[in-house]
């Protein structure tokens, strides 16, 4: 696959605002990319069952650790609970509930993992809990279309003019509320793939898909070994020379050896909140390609037409569901007035078995978007494993984001970054090792993604971010 193509199957086509980018790669070492989760832990109670602690990781895939933490622990990956799934090649901070006794908690030691025991608590933690994300993004080696190198100078003057013009276009510190490739697979967007074979009920396919699909930028031992699975599905043959960080496939293969044929067993051995992912990543891809939709046709994303659907911003940033309205003629200057003031937002369809949608042009664009998907008729009901039928919801087609500031930040020698800065830029890339590396700061609600306001700064091939 090429980056094009990557991106296009995560539907992130346009831009909020014209302007020129920064180009630049990210994540040229850990510590370029950090995120710390902002909100309250659990209420603190000396009697309470669960033990709460903030885990601060170092380029640890969220689930993969959890997983590992769990079997440490002795426990059901089951009985551990966090708020949000966080960048892989990153420095990330969160809160952790663990149904465990403190003192066992305390004796795990991890490798690139601090674990800091904040007390007990009756109370466990769900998805989306906290309220937003506070991030600190180094962009190195930034460049101009051309690839030419750009000096901070020039670098931060094109932040800011961006900054200005999304700001213009969209309202104040608002930004496309993009879904960002870390739903889909930043260098493998397979989950919506196997989403939709999920909501098909269609497990082999799903299986075979999650296993087999190729990606870009692949290690040759992964490429080998989806490719034999793709042309031979010999489960002996593939646990043989599977590479050992593909835990998940690993766990699949094992399933398939014991009990051949047995797919929806296979596909339970993915984590759960990875396997109702697939079903979310699908509706995602819907719902991106709605924004790029609007923007090609010139429709507003933040300022209401006649058949949008607004719904009430809830503190957390989210939309309350139960409280959508259509936009009509006799209340729209209302409506828009409200969504300047940051109290209601224009959202856009993620669609389900019980889908809302808009009406009017806004609403046309919608169908269009699930017709040339092929999911005008989908009824999104999962027969096979019932709890990942989704009703389907709303999302905001735009973002506040927050305390946003950039810099030039400090030179630092090529031995402590990562090996691409040795190697150049690929094929189609928009980076120079000679340009400059700025700072950003900024925070995020919940449920949002830096790396898609970055690629609004980077305007770069999704293989930098």
């Amino acid at each position: 696959m090429t980056p094009a193509e990557v991106a296009a199957a995560c539907g992130l086509t346009g831009y909020a605002c014209e302007g020129e980018g920064i180009g630049g790669l990210l994540k040229t070492r850990f510590e370029d990319f950090r995120v710390e989760e902002v909100g309250s832990p659990p209420a603190l109670d000396k009697k309470g069952r669960f033990t709460v602690v903030k885990v601060t990781l170092t380029n640890w895939e969220t689930n993969r650790f959890f997983g590992k933490l769990a079997r440490n622990l002795g426990i059901s990956k089951n009985r551990i609970w966090f708020s949000g799934t966080k960048d892989k090649r990153a420095v990330t901070t969160q809160l952790v509930v663990i149904d465990a006794p403190q003192n066992k908690v305390a004796e795990i030691d991890m490798p690139d993992a601090e674990i800091e025991i904040l007390g007990r608590s009756h109370q466990k933690l769900k998805f989306g809990d906290h309220t937003g994300n506070r991030f600190t993004i180094t962009v190195r080696g930034c460049a101009d279309a051309d690839g030419n190198p750009l000096d901070a100078k020039t670098a931060i003057e094109r932040v800011n003019s961006l900054f200005e013009g999304m700001q213009e276009r969209l309202g104040k510190n608002r930004f496309p509320n993009w879904i960002g490739p870390q739903r889909f697979g930043a260098t493998r967007p397979v989950t919506p793939v196997v989403g939709r074979a999920v909501v098909n009920d269609e497990w082999e396919n799903a299986v075979n898909e999650y296993l087999g699909m190729a990606g870009l930028n692949q290690t040759e031992e992964v490429e080998k070994f989806r490719e034999t699975w793709r042309n031979s599905k010999d489960v002996e043959k593939c646990l043989e020379i599977i590479p050992k960080h593909l835990g998940f496939e690993r766990d699949l293969l094992n399933h398939l050896q014991r009990r051949p044929g047995d797919w929806i067993g296979a596909f339970k051995k993915l984590p759960k909140s990875l396997q109702i992912m697939t079903v979310h990543s699908l509706q995602s891809q819907v719902f991106n390609r709605i924004i790029g939709a609007r923007l090609s046709a010139g429709l507003t994303l933040s300022s209401p037409v006649e058949g949008d659907v607004v719904g009430i911003i809830q503190d957390s940033g989210k939309i309350d569901m139960g409280k959508l309205a259509e936009v009509e003629e006799e209340i729209i200057e209302r409506m828009i007035r409200n969504c300047k003031l940051g109290r209601l937002a224009v959202t856009g369809a993620l669609p389900g078995s019980e889908s809302i949608f808009s009406n009017g042009k806004p609403g046309l664009i919608e169908k269009e978007v699930l017709e040339k998907m092929d999911l005008a008729s989908q009824d999104w009901i999962v027969d096979g494993i019932p709890r990942l039928t989704s009703k389907g919801s709303r999302r905001p087609l735009t973002v506040p984001f927050f305390d946003f500031s950039v810099e030039e930040a400090g030179f630092i020698e090529a031995s402590r970054l990562s090996s691409r800065m040795e190697e150049g830029p690929r094929e189609g890339e928009l980076w120079n090792q000679e340009g400059c590396s700025i700072r950003l700061r900024f925070t995020l609600p919940s449920g949002t993604y830096a790396t898609v306001l970055m690629r609004e700064f980077m305007r770069a091939p999704l293989s930098q971010y």
